[in-house]
């Protein structure tokens, strides 16, 4: 078994999400692009790839891969006799994979190849939850009802706007007693630190990105009672499905259509609400990544 990693840290994590939850052996093949990436191959070609010196024989009886620019490269192999899996919207020959993984938010047309997921698949298993859990278990020291905060930022510049992570930190204070909060690589400096302040008011543990300190957004997932998730990330949103958790999606500002698609489809779902609105009814944990596995498992190809 072979995974094709994209470049894009978001879109591999896909791709290696699904393999790990197959629970055998596989060959990560990490993708060097050259600028033929861009074009929208009609046929399946290694043309997108700078680097192919990877590709040789003997090849593998099943590809995992996700994203536009991986997909000529999974028909290629499938050509070579390989069963194909790819998540996300391919472009063009999407009727060329086994089985296509696309996510409610896109709408995909019926066909017999495509498998609809809430979310996109991610790397976040069961086992890391409770892993997690037990690691931080003296965060439960933090007076109940905890609001767990997860703020992402803009999808290609850097930071946050401090006001607006001032705003939806203070929204998240008035849900519960305490706040269990973690920022990632694109809140930026300025807008942890508007974050940072705002909570001294209360208690609170906060993980700065970047900082010292142990990574606790699994502890997060794992620990809090409501969880406030930024809609500008779609895999934070997907993670947090796996938990049981009433999940409310803050609007940072400036969401373009596919993540405004993400969290209409969630909300539409029964599996989210809006910040402000009231909170979504109880509903059991959504482990889309591990369906996706056991469907392939299912049909004899892991």
């Amino acid at each position: 078994m072979w995974v094709l990693e994209d470049s894009r840290a978001g879109t591999a994590a896909q791709a290696l999400g699904i393999a790990e939850r197959l629970g055998k052996p596989f060959r990560c093949m990490p993708l060097h692009f050259g600028p033929l990436a861009k074009l929208p191959w009609p046929w399946p070609t290694l043309a997108g790839l700078a680097d192919r010196s990877g590709f040789t024989p003997p090849w593998p009886s099943l590809v995992i891969s996700a994203g536009r620019r991986s997909a000529p490269i999974s028909r290629w192999l499938r050509a070579r006799g390989a069963k194909t899996v790819h998540a996300m919207r391919p472009g063009l020959g999407a009727e060329d994979f086994d089985l296509l993984i696309i996510g409610a938010h896109d709408a995909p047309r019926p066909a017999a190849n495509v498998m609809v997921i809430q979310g996109a698949a991610h790397r976040m298993t069961p086992q890391t939850l409770s892993d997690a859990a037990s690691q931080f278990a003296g965060l439960t020291a933090l007076p109940r009802p905890i609001t767990g905060l997860l703020l992402g930022g803009p999808v290609r510049d850097v930071g946050m706007a401090p006001e607006v992570a001032r705003r939806i930190t203070q929204d998240a204070m008035t849900l519960g007693a305490s706040v269990l909060a973690t920022t990632s690589r694109r809140t930026g400096e300025a807008a942890s630190e508007a974050v940072a302040e705002a909570l001294r008011k209360i208690p609170h543990h906060l993980y700065r990105w970047g900082g010292d300190g142990v990574n606790t957004y699994a502890a997060t997932l794992a620990l809090a009672d409501t969880l406030i998730v930024t809609g500008d990330s779609i895999s934070m949103l997907s993670e947090a499905l796996m938990t049981t958790i009433p999940i409310l999606i803050a609007d940072p500002g400036g969401l373009g259509p596919r993540h405004q698609a993400v969290a209409r489809s969630l909300i539409e779902a029964g599996l989210a609400a809006r910040l402000g609105d009231a909170l979504p009814p109880p509903r059991a944990a959504l482990d889309e990544t591990g369906r996706v596995a056991a469907e392939i498992l299912a049909r004899g190809w892991a």
